[in-house]
């Protein structure tokens, strides 16, 4: 057989996707599942805001089906710039906004644009896809293992003691996988110890750089607060690219509208590579999520319904957790913070089920619970930490939340048979 480039035979596919394909053929053979894998929305319970699926309608209506520009129809980036600056307080040219279909083509254009091969990348794990971005550029993997302690984020001494020659941070917060974000103190130290080495760089030395992935950052519950980069210190801006777009605020996963804010050079390097991929957005989609995102009043109350709806999911699976843990069974939960996922420990390594047999590993006790509970989660080692990490992400997206005392009833009894 014929050996593929050293990148193909290398290569690990998404592990969430090859589970989430998984779940979803078992129950198309009719087994029930709580299926809480896929980051994404039952567009049934969760559909987009009406007035932005009018003006979609509309937009292939007027024939808006040809080729946008490479770099987003210049309507759309002006009010994506608009729409930054009134939610966040923060201001992009146009020339400073590239869009593209989604999250995933702007983060690999930046590593492009960013890392060459060898080049140090510093990210926490768990988190989402940044071991294989490093992986897909030839860089240096520098992971810093998370703690609940800390939210499963990177701290400043983290970083700090790994900062000596790096190129490129990742931070994601609210974070996809743990739902739980970065405190402004430590977002606000990160920026200082970054904007610090920069200084220390020389004028033929690469800077440093930070990917700032927000695309949960709408979605805050109770007292969180989002943090961003530029607003707590403006002299980050030469050095933040963001990551953004409307999958994840407007129950629009398959919409496919993303951009990223950045310097102009930065982001004038992503728009030629993604001219290359042609990973644009569709031209209807562009023109009328340029409309919609004007539409501030409308925005506004769709966020109040959606929130309260992903907030009393993460809320009362969060109550269930605590409550099987007050009952002495070996689970545990990260009160909701954000996103659309709950933190779960499944620490049940070292159990025997009915029959004897022992849960050996972590794998086994993913096995268990869905085979006995039909609970369907995803181990924190799908997203890069240890296999033997006992935490996991639960994701509400495509939850039916009158099943949610069901799931918890049979999670119990799956939990009761084990000794």
């Amino acid at each position: 057989m014929s050996h593929l480039s050293h990148l193909a035979e290398t290569l690990i596919g998404s592990e969430i996707v090859k589970l989430g394909n998984a779940i979803n053929e078992r129950i198309r053979n009719g087994e029930k599942i709580y299926n809480f894998t896929i980051g994404d929305f039952n567009s049934n319970i969760f559909p987009i805001p009406a007035e932005l699926e009018a003006l979609i309608i509309d937009s292939y209506k007027k024939h808006h089906t040809s080729y946008p520009a490479a770099e987003g129809v210049l309507d759309l980036r002006q009010a994506i710039g608009a729409f930054i600056k009134e939610w966040e307080g923060l201001d992009f040219t146009p020339s400073e906004i590239q869009v593209a279909s989604g999250g995933r083509p702007l983060i690999y254009s930046l590593f492009k644009v960013i890392v060459d091969k060898g080049d140090k990348v510093i990210y926490g794990v768990p988190s989402w896809n940044n071991n294989h971005y490093v992986h897909l550029t030839d860089g240096e993997h520098c992971l810093i293992n998370c703690t609940p302690e800390n939210n499963f984020m990177p701290t400043v001494e983290d970083i700090r003691a790994n900062i000596k020659g790096a190129t490129l941070i990742c931070l994601c917060t609210p974070q996809n996988p743990t739902g739980t974000t970065l405190s402004e103190n430590s977002l606000k130290q990160i920026c200082d110890l970054i904007l610090e080495e920069n200084s220390l760089r020389g004028p033929e030395e690469k800077k440093l750089y930070l990917m700032f992935d927000q695309m949960y950052w709408t979605l805050t519950y109770g007292e969180t607060k989002h943090y961003n980069p530029i607003a707590l210190n403006p002299a980050m801006k030469p050095y933040t690219i963001y990551i953004d777009g409307i999958s994840k605020v407007f129950a629009a996963t398959g919409v496919r509208v993303g951009w990223a804010l950045g310097p102009e050079k930065v982001i004038g390097k992503m728009k030629a590579i993604l001219s290359h991929i042609g990973a644009w957005a569709p031209m209807a989609e562009q023109r009328a999520v340029a409309q919609y995102l004007l539409m501030n009043k409308a925005i506004g109350e769709y966020l109040v319904q959606f929130k309260s709806e992903i907030a009393f999911r993460l809320r009362s699976i969060y109550d269930g957790f605590i409550a099987l843990k007050a009952k002495g069974y070996a689970v545990d939960a990260v009160a909701p913070q954000a996103a659309i996922y709950l933190t779960i420990q499944l620490n049940l390594v070292g159990k025997k089920t009915a029959d004897g047999t022992l849960l050996a590993n972590q794998s086994d006790v993913t096995s268990y619970i869905l085979g006995e509970a039909k609970l369907a989660v995803v181990p924190f080692s799908a997203f890069g930490a240890d296999a033997v990490n006992p935490w996991y992400r639960l994701s509400v997206g495509t939850s039916v939340k009158e099943e949610i005392p069901e799931m918890l009833a049979k999670l119990e009894a799956a939990l009761e048979k084990l000794s």
